[in-house]
């Protein structure tokens, strides 16, 4: 590790280590909160990826690379100088038969141990489970105060239900300090749980990115959303979350009951697999043409194709309170969503938001028609949606009471 990886920034200030997705941009916004607040932050990525070279939050990296990071803001545990594969068995070879995954817990021990946060924030219930399989490994519930957030509604709407799963679930909810969630069923299940209340962040429910720059979308709107001829198809991927081949189905009947009118409007299909790719070339000619296709774009490149949508059609089966939503708030696009229970108390059928389960493509081709042409509809909610977004979702007001909450639990750490 190099000396300048090592060397807190602000010496004596609170070290808050975060452990999660390196490659997620949800990981990266939500630790971006902090800058300026003159915390010591790292994070701990999990082995599925790292963050991109540009992020300069200190990161543990653990998994397989090729390209060279920067000694000073990332930290590689595998041998340097060999390659992948050869790098990978001298290490399995000197940890005398460990998994790779007890390697993985060792290593997070050691930072843990080391580096001695005063925090340890998990970042969704996978990471949680990792956190807390290395903290008993190693006897490390003394060190720091442990958050675990909660990942929409992918973490419990599910897993809940699941009595193979029940109990591990359950056990590590009840373990951590302080619990984090963007929405109120995640925290009915945690109390379903046996969690207790004082386990229950004060902050209550903030978005899983840390919430919108509000400011910074609103200001680029372009037109009066009726003016605008996009409709913003944001996760055209196939999960155990949301479906998007009931989406083009829907994309099908709504051009198909438009007709003429249909030639006016664009799609984009965001994150797109594969899959979504085969069966883009079973749409009919009229839609395809109306279509493009892309993988995953920057973030803030999608957030500037919110700013030119009329329409954002996001229908999911299971969901927290869905960024993708006051993102299109912020930035004038109508939001077709789920009437999910995480969503429902948050936003009202065509005052807000016009509501289509995933997985009838009948409904989402109604509300996608209805948005297509009410224009009247989709102005009066430009206005109302924007207010409702600066209330509950503004970044500023956001990372006021997340600073506040890392400063109170550093205050009470033993570490």
């Amino acid at each position: 590790m190099s000396r300048e990886f090592q060397r807190d920034a602000h010496a004596g200030r609170p070290r808050i280590l975060f452990v999660g997705l390196g490659e997620s941009s949800h990981t990266h916004s939500w630790i971006d909160l902090l800058e300026g607040a003159r915390f010591n932050a790292r994070l701990f990525a999990m082995p599925t990826g790292l963050p991109p070279d540009s992020w300069p939050v200190r990161t543990y990296v653990t998994a397989y690379t090729g390209s060279r990071l920067d000694p000073a803001t990332r930290q590689w545990f595998y041998p340097r100088g060999r390659g992948l594969r050869l790098a990978r068995r001298v290490l399995l070879r000197a940890a005398r038969g460990r998994s790779e995954s007890e390697l993985q817990s060792r290593w997070l021990a050691a930072v843990v141990g080391e580096w001695r946060p005063q925090v340890i924030h998990t970042l969704g219930l996978d990471a949680a489970k990792f956190y807390l399989a290395a903290r008993e490994r190693h006897g490390l519930a003394s060190v720091g105060r442990w958050v675990l957030q909660t990942r929409g509604g992918s973490d419990l709407a599910l897993t809940h239900l699941n009595p193979e799963l029940w109990d591990e679930t359950a056990r590590v909810l009840r373990a951590c300090d302080q619990l984090l969630s963007d929405n109120q069923q995640n925290l009915r299940i945690a109390r379903e749980m046996g969690v207790r209340e004082e386990q229950f962040a004060r902050t209550g429910t903030l978005p899983g990115t840390g919430g919108i720059d509000v400011d910074h979308l609103s200001a680029r709107w372009r037109g009066r959303t009726s003016e605008r001829d996009l409709v913003l198809v944001p996760k055209a991927y196939e999960c155990p979350w949301s479906k998007v081949l009931p989406v083009l189905e829907a994309l099908k009947l709504a051009w198909a009951r438009l007709g003429e009118a249909a030639r006016r409007f664009r799609v984009s299909l965001l994150a797109a697999t594969p899959e979504t790719r085969m069966w883009y070339w079973a749409l009919p000619e009229e839609v395809r043409a109306a279509c493009t296709v892309e993988e995953r774009l920057p973030r803030q490149s999608a957030l500037e194709m919110m700013t030119r949508a009329r329409v954002m059609l996001a229908p999911s089966m299971v969901d927290g309170v869905p960024n993708s939503m006051y993102e299109a708030m912020a930035a004038g696009a109508f939001p077709v969503v789920s009437p999910l229970e995480t969503i429902t108390p948050v936003v009202g059928e065509e005052r807000n938001v016009l509501f289509a389960r995933n997985l009838y493509p009948e409904e989402m081709a109604a509300a996608l028609s209805r948005a297509l042409t009410d224009d009247a509809l989709v102005d009066a909610a430009a206005e109302t949606n924007l207010a409702l977004v600066r209330r509950v979702a503004d970044r500023r007001q956001i990372r006021e009471r997340v600073v506040d909450f890392y400063e109170q639990l550093a205050g009470q750490s033993s570490s």
